[in-house]
């Protein structure tokens, strides 16, 4: 199977295709607000029927938004950045029959004649994943050079000594091209900078502390008092980890807040719609994603991302999408929200770390 699948576009030459209506689109009747009967996308390729025999394929697509119309230019677009007049397409198809066809099958390779019946046909913890292991090996050193790679994590990482020490080394190798996270793991990153402790417990050696729930506390004071990390790194002389890793290799990197953050960090965004409007700018340019330990930032990042990028030459490729969990649920729970394109690799977050280090690091 070739590292990069190829694309292969509908034939609209055929029917039903052939013969199927261009879009019909309505007027956004207020800000923030889409006509009735407005057709919702996917994270699929979308092509707009824009003319008789001109379909135009999304660039950006991304779920769950709207159509709306630059004369015969289609842009994805958040429903609640409508402006009133906007014209939107309407009618609820997805085989051409409104002018609007949803290819699923674009990057489909056969692997061989199918089987009837099958053991092992669904992954669970059983699975075998060397292959997806070394698979993913191969796709990172490519997107190294040539794509975007996107890491989503949550602060399992920054809690096991080596684990944040893998990280660290992914970010200064050039494996990582933007950060997601929330407030826990940059501030346990740093705790353990400050404190060698995650949640007040030793990450090497497991020791609690004494007062150690002090610590991360302690720790989100400090950097509140300097004004951001990049002061706290330097003022609190942390110099490993993960934070650190970023802003000296200058990765960018988005912190989304929760209602249940402590602090939070200054440079966590807590209002909601700017948090998503900074995620979406790396989402719309990842080639690679990569998921550890974190559900809900893992189905927020996944319903942003399309399945594939249309590259600046035209070409169309697949966007790689890696679910690293322990637990079956969490990497079925993004396929169960429309992002089927996902594979999940079922293990504990140090463990992924440590292979992935041992395999790129030099």
């Amino acid at each position: 199977m070739a590292l990069i699948p190829p694309y292969t576009p509908p034939d609209f030459s055929a029917e039903p295709l052939a013969s199927a209506p261009v879009i019909t689109t309505e007027k956004a009747p207020a800000d923030g607000v889409a006509p009735d009967e407005f057709h919702a996308t996917s994270n699929h390729p979308e092509y707009v029927h824009v003319a008789p025999g001109t379909w135009v394929l999304l660039r950006k697509n991304r779920m769950d938004t709207v159509i709306r119309m630059d004369g015969e230019t289609p842009e994805a677009v958040e429903a609640r950045r409508l402006k009133k007049g906007d014209w939107v397409v309407v009618g609820r198809g997805e085989e051409g029959e409104k002018g609007v066809y949803i290819h699923t099958d674009g990057f489909e390779q056969k692997e061989g004649p199918s089987k009837k019946f099958a053991f092992m046909t669904r992954g669970s913890r059983e699975t075998p994943f060397s292959r997806s292991y070394d698979h993913l090996y191969d796709i990172l050193r490519h997107e190294k050079k040539e794509g975007f790679i996107t890491w989503v994590l949550g602060p399992a990482v920054a809690f096991d000594k080596d684990s944040r020490d893998a990280m660290a080394g992914i970010i200064r190798e050039g494996y990582c091209h933007a950060l997601m996270a929330g407030n826990a793991l940059a501030t346990h990153d740093m705790e353990a900078g400050v404190y060698g402790t995650g949640l007040g417990q030793d990450i090497y050696t497991r020791e609690l502390k004494p007062l150690g729930h002090y610590h991360h506390l302690d720790l989100l004071n400090k950097v509140r008092r300097t004004g951001s990390i990049p002061a706290a790194l330097e003022g609190l002389g942390i110099t490993d980890g993960i934070m650190h890793a970023c802003e000296t290799c200058g990765v960018p990197y988005v912190l989304a807040g929760s209602i249940r953050d402590d602090g939070p960090l200054p440079e966590v965004e807590t209002h909601t719609g700017r948090a998503q409007d900074r995620m979406r700018v790396f989402a719309a340019q990842a080639t690679c994603v990569i998921t550890l330990a974190t559900q809900l930032h893992t189905i927020a990042f996944g319903n942003m991302t399309p399945s594939y990028r249309v590259l600046d030459d035209g070409t169309v490729r697949p966007v790689f999408f890696y679910v690293v969990d322990i637990s079956e649920f969490s990497a079925d729970k993004l396929a169960n929200r429309g992002s089927a394109q996902s594979t999940a690799i079922l293990t504990n977050v140090q463990d992924f770390m440590i292979n992935l280090a041992n395999n790129l690091i030099p």
